[in-house]
């Protein structure tokens, strides 16, 4: 699922050609004083631009099918925004750039005091012939909920599917089927499935893998897990992945992407399989996956620590 580099040209169906200014769709649905305020810096950094064309804010109500035309979608909050964004667009993604007014922000960690700079970059990097404007593309699951007696219901995910054993706070059992044969049954507190997007989100505060965003593959977490050798599973996503909870305690539900919550029965079956559209986050150049984990995640902590002693000690005994 992961692609080079590429040039963002008129062929694609996703930008206008050099020349043309790119078309920007401005999402702020939080209502904050904050991010609204942060919106109107937006705005007004963009007006007396002619590289860029504002064609919507939406604020309050959904974009209207003109405003979902357009080019790139800016999206201002933090990753939460961003997964909001991307399962609007559904199975007609577009680019998003996300300007990062939350906490951690892996997945929108641009700076809004640095907006000029960034919005120079991104036109200059559209009009360029010799340059590339990266779209990283990330894998996205369909789940599949059949219901006996239901029509099937389907729901994209960006993050990642959780299993939750109820408000009774009791041990579920969870059977995990993949290609339709029984692999294990989970018993715990319930169980995440998750995307490489998503490995940095639910997943790792469980105790599973950190992995690269472009990868193509599937993390499969047990939350509390009742056995110390259940350990998570990392599989490829062209599997079928069956989950099924044969006595679902009273509350027992899924959660996708913290937006979708549905009870989950003990006849429900969660089919999962690889969606058929990606995900699209633009990477402006500068952008490091390892130096964002090392700020999000403080990796640097006790190395930094000891070079502070370090260098105080040096300039000591320089000075005496």
């Amino acid at each position: 699922m992961s692609s080079p580099n590429w040039k963002l040209q008129t062929e694609h169906g996703k930008l206008p050609g050099m020349g043309d200014p790119l078309r920007l769709l401005l999402l702020a649905r939080d209502q904050s004083t904050w991010v609204q305020a942060a919106r109107r810096r937006v705005e007004e950094a963009l007006a007396d631009r002619d590289d860029f064309v504002l064609v919507g804010s939406a604020t309050t109500h959904d974009p209207s099918p003109e405003q979902r035309a357009a080019d790139v979608a800016l999206v201002l909050g933090g990753d939460g925004a961003i997964l909001r964004a991307a399962r609007f667009f559904g199975r007609e993604q577009i680019p998003i750039l996300g300007i990062n007014l939350g906490r951690l922000g892996f997945l929108a960690d641009l700076d809004l005091d640095d907006l000029p700079d960034h919005l120079d970059t991104l036109a200059r990097l559209h009009q360029s012939a010799d340059e590339r404007l990266e779209i990283a593309r990330h894998l996205m699951l369909e789940v599949t909920v059949q219901r006996p007696g239901q029509p099937d219901e389907s729901h994209l995910v960006v993050n990642e599917l959780v299993i939750t054993s109820g408000p009774l706070h009791s041990m579920v059992d969870i059977e995990l089927a993949v290609d339709g044969h029984l692999a294990t049954t989970y018993s715990g507190d319930g169980l995440i499935v998750s995307t490489p997007v998503g490995s940095t989100a639910h997943s790792l505060s469980a105790g599973g893998p950190i992995l690269r965003q472009n990868l193509e593959a599937v993390v499969i977490t047990p939350i509390c897990p009742h056995a110390l050798t259940v350990r998570p599973i990392v599989d490829c996503p062209q599997r079928r992945y069956e989950l099924v909870v044969p006595d679902a305690n009273p509350g027992t539900m899924f959660i996708i992407d913290g937006q979708v919550r549905e009870e989950l029965g003990r006849d429900d079956r969660l089919v999962l399989t690889q969606a058929e559209t990606a995900f699209e986050l633009i990477r402006l150049p500068g952008h490091s996956y390892y130096e964002t984990l090392q700020r999000k995640l403080g990796w640097a902590g006790q190395p930094r620590y000891r070079r502070l002693r370090r260098e105080a000690l040096e300039g000591n005994a320089e000075s005496s």
